[in-house]
């Protein structure tokens, strides 16, 4: 029943998904396919109910086995849990979201696709990133990108230009 918005922490993640399969079918298929651009093994969420919970769980091409969050990489989960907020429909993205090190545990292709989520997400919705992936930060322009320094105690924020950018990255 918990399923109208995404926690922070994805811990709802099975019941939000069902509502948009459910409910906002476009939105899960468009979630779906993004995660088999990553994860080209993956078929798709088996989300019924089993005693009367909703687990995560999945089935992979060409199988009938299905596996469940205890089965996962942590990455793999972080991409599921990211192309579910990133595509859920536009009017139910929150006004801010805040990103911490999205690209942890991904490989180098996915941090690519996440970054091409966030990019399209932030023309609907505010995003804040902080990161340390040069391969994140290659996904946007130096105009999309703000350095934080800490100078005397004090952070300081500012937009480079795209040569003083190159040379601080």
């Amino acid at each position: 029943e918990d399923n109208r918005w995404l926690k922070e922490d994805a811990a709802n993640l099975a019941s939000f998904l069902r509502r948009l399969r459910d409910n906002e079918n476009r939105s899960y298929l468009r979630i779906v396919e993004n995660i088999r651009l990553i994860l080209p093994f993956f078929a798709d969420f088996t989300l019924e109910s089993d005693n009367g919970k909703l687990i995560l769980s999945w089935t992979e091409r060409n199988s009938d086995l299905v596996f469940n969050a205890s089965q996962a990489a942590d990455g793999m989960l972080r991409v599921m849990a990211l192309a579910t907020l990133l595509l859920q429909p536009d009017r139910d993205l929150p006004d801010v979201l805040i990103l911490d090190e999205p690209e942890l545990g991904l490989h180098p292709y996915a941090i690519n696709v996440v970054g091409g989520l966030i990019k399209s997400a932030a023309t609907k919705t505010q995003i804040i990133v902080a990161t340390q992936s040069m391969a994140l930060i290659d996904c946007f322009e130096p105009k999309d990108i703000v350095v934080v320094e800490r100078k005397d105690r004090k952070s300081e924020f500012q937009r480079l230009k795209p040569d003083a950018l190159k040379e601080w990255l």
